[in-house]
C-alpha cells in the first residue's frame, strides 16, 4: 500500500499527517478551521485517499502559518507516499461543478513544483475562513510535493461553492495523476523521456 506519515514541527505549528493512497476508509481533520476541515475531507471523499489531519497552530495570532504548514505536509506525505512513482499516470484533469459555481483543476506530477491560481472569490471571507489562505495551501502543497498544478475557478456567485468546486477538482485530478497506468511490459516504468521524476 502506498501510504506515508509525516510530522511537521515548528515555533508556530505542530501538525500530523497520515496519507494512504490507495485507502478508500473516511478521513479525519482537526486544525481548529471548521471550513477548511470541510474543504480538507474534499480531497479525501472525492479523490478516494485516506488522509488524516491533526494540527495545532498560533491560531490567534493568524491562521496563515496552520494552512500553509498544512499543505506542506500534505505535500510532503504525497511526494513520500508516491515512491520511485513507477507506473503512475502522472497527469490528471478534472472539472467539477457546485450548484452555479465551475472550476478546473490539471495536476502534473512532475517532479517540479509550479502553482498557476487563477481565482477571483465573490467575497474573501467565508465564515470567518480568509480565502487568500487557499492560495498559501496549494502553494506549500506544491512546493513539497514536486507538482505542477493548474487551479482556476471560472465563474460562480458563491464564494463557498467556488472554494469546493476547485476542493472536488483537485481530488478528481490528482485521484487521476496517482492511478497506476500500468503500461509497457510489466508496468515498471516511469512515465518521463528523463527517465526519472
Amino acid at each position: 500500500m502506498r501510504s506515508a506519515k509525516v510530522e511537521r514541527n515548528t515555533g508556530e505549528t505542530a501538525i500530523q499527517v497520515q496519507l494512504a493512497l490507495d485507502d478508500v476508509s473516511q478521513g479525519s481533520y482537526k486544525t481548529g478551521l471548521p471550513f477548511f476541515d470541510h474543504m480538507l475531507d474534499q480531497i479525501s471523499r472525492h479523490g478516494k485517499f485516506s488522509l488524516h489531519v491533526d494540527a495545532e497552530g498560533d491560531l490567534l495570532v493568524d491562521p496563515h502559518h496552520t494552512v500553509e504548514d498544512i499543505g506542506i505536509t500534505i505535500g510532503k506525505a504525497l511526494n513520500k507516499a508516491l515512491g520511485n512513482k513507477v507506473g503512475i499516470k502522472r497527469f490528471g484533469s478534472a472539472y467539477a461543478p457546485l450548484d452555479e459555481a465551475l472550476s478546473r483543476v490539471v495536476v502534473d506530477i512532475s517532479g517540479r513544483p509550479g502553482l498557476h491560481f487563477r481565482c477571483q472569490w465573490k467575497r474573501q471571507i467565508v465564515g470567518d475562513f480568509d480565502l487568500d489562505l487557499i492560495k498559501e495551501f496549494f502553494q506549500g502543497f506544491v512546493n513539497h510535493a514536486g507538482i505542477t498544478l493548474h487551479i482556476e475557478n471560472f465563474y460562480g456567485d458563491n464564494a463557498h461553492h467556488q472554494c469546493e468546486s476547485i476542493f472536488k477538482c483537485f481530488a478528481l485530478a490528482l485521484r487521476q495523476a496517482v492511478n497506476l497506468s500500468h503500461f509497457g511490459n510489466s508496468g515498471e516504468s516511469i512515465p518521463s523521456t528523463k527517465g526519472v521524476l
